[in-house]
């Protein structure tokens, strides 16, 4: 008897673990075509009472304040720690708001951010950093309270696949994917240490044999999208360039079949006319059985 309780307490246990585990939350899940309901891509992984972000576009930061009301790992204080998948501008576009904004607000970040990304990330931090100098100095030098490491950048650069961070909570993989003419793209795969809980971001990436591997069993996969349907009516030229740069529903259900994640979100959809409200229709048409969403912004999943 002392036995069956011992293994219901430790199921309890697990389940709540469970429940209490990585969350991912849709910051932003626009794109260059600027639909004023989609802020620029965004992703936070949450984890251990901590945020983790994929890429930067415009308005994430807002959007991490507004989803901070239920999720306090959102907090501006707790932004530190982001990653990019490559350096676009609709991807990276809000950077200097993430690297300034959380820094200069009552109870900010007082510790460096930690960023991670494909060569240039470093470049693109640093002039950042000195494109707002004057403002740095003035608030760290005039009357205004402010700490002297909120605004700071420490960052790191990779330029292949593998492990690039871990901590107590979480290993992130990067894996490096095809994105046209990009020498470097990465997708980033999440798992949380005490759950197993996994979650992968593709970011920008045309059809991936490297994501498919590294999603097999996935349970969350956030995969950018864009309608087959759609881009049957642009320009021979677009339809040669997409087709290089992104990942079509046929092909988002190939990639659904072969890694069965246990839930397939849509992001970064390019919405040029009504066929694109139909992303998941189309996704379930190529003959996906499994759980899709086409996501929104401040949408939570876990």
């Amino acid at each position: 008897m002392k036995k069956i309780a011992i293994i219901i307490i430790t199921f309890l246990f697990a389940q709540t673990a469970f429940a209490d585990g990585l969350k991912v939350v849709m910051l932003g899940t626009g794109t260059p075509l600027m639909n004023p309901e989609r802020s620029g891509p965004g992703v936070a992984i949450i984890s251990g009472g901590k945020s983790y972000i994929v890429d930067s576009g415009a308005g994430i930061v807002r959007r991490a304040m507004e989803a901070s009301k239920t999720i306090p790992e959102l907090q501006m204080g707790k932004l530190e720690t982001v990653f990019l998948t490559h350096l676009h501008s609709d991807h990276t576009t809000g950077l200097s708001n993430m690297i300034l904004a959380p820094w200069v607000l009552k109870n900010g970040r007082s510790k460096p951010l930690t960023l991670f990304g494909p060569p240039g990330t470093k470049h693109m931090a640093d002039n950042i950093i000195n494109a707002y100098a004057e403002d740095i100095d003035l608030r760290i030098n005039g009357s205004q309270p402010a700490n002297t490491e909120g605004y700071k950048v420490n960052t790191t650069e990779f330029s292949k696949s593998g492990i690039i961070f871990e901590d107590n909570n979480i290993t992130v993989e990067a894996i490096k994917v095809p994105h046209g003419s990009w020498e470097h793209a990465y997708g980033y795969k999440f798992t949380e240490k005490q759950t197993g809980k996994t979650a992968l971001v593709s970011g920008d990436t045309a059809y991936s044999e490297a994501i498919i591997k590294a999603a097999k069993g996935i349970d969350i996969l956030i995969h950018e999208a864009i309608s087959d349907k759609a881009l049957s009516k642009q320009s021979k030229e677009w339809q040669i360039y997409h087709r290089s740069f992104h990942t079509l529903t046929s092909e988002i259900a190939e990639i659904g079949k072969k890694t069965k994640p246990r839930i397939l979100l849509l992001y970064h959809q390019l919405y040029w006319d009504e066929e694109d409200n139909s992303l998941v229709e189309e996704v379930s048409d190529a003959g996906y059985i499994g759980h899709v969403v086409s996501a929104n912004d401040l949408d939570i999943f876990e």
